[in-house]
């Protein structure tokens, strides 16, 4: 894969397939890119009737290319596609991009298995292709902006128009662009891992709409992190609400994006949410060679309207202000008179204060040891006149002493998206320090780079895990079961991962109910069970309290005349008695599958009105029990147990933590075959936390 990625992106001969000797098309578009960039390889285009295009000498058919072509562009119809790749396979070239669009259902699926059966890598369709800025290899088909510039930042996107948008907005310099398309083939994650070890990047930006193997997408951020290298993330398409009918409470709870924010957290791989952000992250990575320290964030600026806005932004993208140490307020003090000696630091407020005194006072800013990153607010417009010109050069020649001065990094934010002054600029030129434009975009720059430089390795992945015989023949017993599990499968599972259940008895008739009685004990709740009554309470067929042999057999009656009159064509298979649990705090647990990053474990306040409370906490399976505890104790929940204003004793959350990470551990192992589970309610009990699973519901896929 290595030496086929190689031949992909650092080709040293390439075959255009769809230019043309008399019009313009997207092969002639890659070929005049290729001659501007004064590629330095062969070029060798391929048509039936053409001696030669664009002043080079063409070959008559695919058949007819010599040995060793390592990749083709192919500009063809979509009809014409699977035999151009068949052909080139046979011909014995490595790699293909292919642009084109458009492809039927019949199409997609006659090139997805060739490609996937054939020892060619094709790149695409749907894509542009990629630019090597730092081999002047533009194996692309469309314009380049003339003000991009070789750098270190590599670019995936999904989309051509991301590309296009970033690359003529980033002041950045790029190593390589790279258009991924449809990814029959070759993914972001395959290009995510050669950027790993690519001497000439070293920030890679990602713009996509999906990630397909989540598994190997986490391997290769990993490899980034583990070679010196930043990662962002902007990820498109995560508004989508999904129509997907679900009969667990758990679906309606669970939004389309959780489970992608699940995984990037798990992962700790910074996100951004628009082009803005990403731009300024993807500069911001480029030109620091400083990583944030443990510490937090400074604010430094000469206006306390600027700092207090930004002072907003940090709360609401939760980008953690420091708090300032005795001491370094003291130091403060001493250096600029007048100002309160905290977070955020207004140089502006000082009266009378001394020369070299901002230096002073940022320097013991930044040496402190609860500062991690210092942002200084800047207005750096080219438009500013030229007195502020005058003024702000001589700040920012402070800034610039201070960079040399201390080891952690500084970021310069230029309040708004206006274009910069030059001549401001030049003052941080060699510095390190970057210099971003908009509140906004610079503060979330500034907290991806607080995010991945304290990011911790997590070894989990899906596909590292092991299941014992007993699980693996429960998996078979589920194959082809769509729906409710039977409820026998259902207490089996459960005991397996050491979920506690009420003690319960089904009967078939109101006489096996009555003897099994004794084995439950009174008080009793009494439930239909029926495959085709999934939400029980919602048809009366659940009733409480039910004290003695009477109450029993009058239970059982109404249940029947309510099930009958709701829905008639129901099948009754028996009827479930369970002991009832007084004095209890009812909780809801479950999980929803959420491909391709595994499922998401979600619990919350329980009982009737789940879904009416939406108390919830979500994690991406599995969690550990402390990482449940965590999760419970953002609930409201969570706080009633830890005896919020003594609405009840205290109450242990450990038991419930643990089911919670038994359940997720469960539906890591089984939601491909049984994507949504209620556990509802869990019962609770107070003081102890003792805990016991009341009504389970699992649904089956049909798989």
């Amino acid at each position: 894969m290595d030496a086929l990625m190689n031949a992909l992106i650092r080709p040293r001969t390439i075959a255009v397939i769809g230019a043309s000797p008399n019009r313009q098309t997207l092969g002639n578009v890659a070929l005049d890119n290729l001659a501007n960039y004064k590629f330095a390889g062969k070029v060798i285009p391929v048509h039936a009737q053409a001696a030669e295009i664009a002043g080079l000498p063409a070959v008559t058919a695919i058949e007819a290319l010599p040995d060793g072509v390592d990749v083709a562009l192919a500009s063809v119809p979509a009809a014409g596609v699977a035999d151009v790749i068949r052909r080139l396979d046979s011909r014995g070239v490595r790699t293909a991009i292919v642009n084109t669009a458009g492809f039927s259902i019949e199409q997609e699926a006659e090139l997805r298995l060739l490609v996937n059966n054939s020892g060619i890598l094709m790149h695409g369709p749907n894509c542009m292709g990629l630019i090597n800025l730092s081999d002047a290899t533009p194996i692309y088909t469309g314009g380049i902006t003339s003000r991009i510039r070789r750098g270190p930042v590599a670019l995936i996107a999904q989309s051509g128009s991301a590309a296009i948008s970033v690359i003529n907005s980033s002041t950045a310099g790029f190593s390589k662009i790279v258009t991924i398309g449809s990814e029959y083939r070759v993914t972001g994650t395959d290009y995510l891992r050669w950027f790993a070890t690519d001497d000439d990047t070293s920030v890679i930006g990602l713009v996509l709409e999906s990630i397909p193997d989540a598994d190997r997408f986490a391997d290769a951020v990993e490899l980034v992190h583990a070679a010196g290298k930043s990662v962002v993330v902007l990820k498109v398409g995560r508004s989508a609400t999904g129509s997907r009918a679900t009969l667990a409470h758990t679906g309606a709870l669970i939004r389309n994006d959780d489970a992608f924010k699940g995984f990037v957290e798990r992962y700790g791989i910074p996100v951004v949410d628009d082009y803005e952000e990403l731009i300024a992250t993807l500069e911001a990575f480029a030109v620091s060679k400083k990583r944030p320290g443990q510490g937090h964030v400074a604010l430094m600026g000469i206006s306390g309207g600027e700092t207090a806005l930004a002072c907003d932004i940090c709360e609401e993208i939760d980008l953690p202000l420091a708090i300032f140490s005795e001491a370094t307020g003291a130091a403060l003090r001493s250096a600029l008179p007048g100002i309160p000696g905290q977070n955020p630091l207004d140089i502006g407020q000082s009266v009378g204060r001394q020369q070299g005194a901002a230096l002073a006072g940022m320097t013991a800013v930044m040496k402190a040891d609860e500062i991690g990153i210092g942002v200084v607010l800047q207005d750096m417009q080219a438009s500013l006149p030229a007195s502020s010109h005058r003024n702000y050069t001589g700040h920012l020649g402070t800034v610039a002493e201070l960079s040399r001065t201390v080891d952690k990094p500084i970021v310069v934010i230029s309040p708004t998206a206006e274009i910069m002054s030059e001549r401001l600029l030049s003052q941080l030129e060699e510095t390190g320090v970057p210099a971003l434009r908009g509140l906004w975009p610079g503060l979330a720059a500034v907290k991806s780079m607080l995010d991945w430089a304290g990011r911790k390795r997590d070894p989990r992945r899906l596909g590292d895990r092991k299941l014992t015989p007993e699980r693996v023949g429960m998996r078979q017993e589920m194959v082809g079961i769509r729906g409710p599990l039977p409820s026998k499968l259902t207490a089996r599972l459960l005991a397996s991962y050491g979920i506690p259940v009420v003690k319960s008895a089904v009967a078939r008739s109101a006489a096996e109910a009555v003897m099994l009685a004794g084995q439950i004990g009174y008080p009793m709740v009494v439930k239909i069970v029926s495959a085709e009554v999934p939400h029980r309470s919602d048809v009366g067929a659940v009733l409480l309290g039910i004290k003695n042999e009477t109450g029993l057999r009058a239970a059982l009656a109404l249940i029947e005349k309510n099930v009958r009159e709701k829905l008639p064509s129901a099948v009754i298979d028996g009827y479930e008695m369970q002991e009832e649990l007084i004095d209890c705090v009812q909780a809801m647990v479950g999980y929803q599958a959420a491909p391709p990053y595994g499922a998401l474990v979600i619990v919350g306040s329980g009982g009737v009105l789940v879904e009416l409370e939406a108390d919830k906490a979500l994690s991406l399976s599995p969690v550990t029990a402390a990482e449940a505890g965590a999760m419970l104790a953002t609930t409201r929940l969570g706080k009633t147990l830890d005896g919020y204003r003594n609405l009840i004793p205290r109450t242990d959350t450990a038991p419930l933590a643990g089911l919670v990470s038994h359940l997720s551990e469960l539906a890591a192992d089984f939601s491909d075959l049984v994507p949504e589970c209620d556990l509802n309610p869990v019962l609770i009990r107070k003081g102890s936390g003792d805990v016991r699973v009341v009504d389970a519901l699992f649904v089956a896929a049909g798989q």
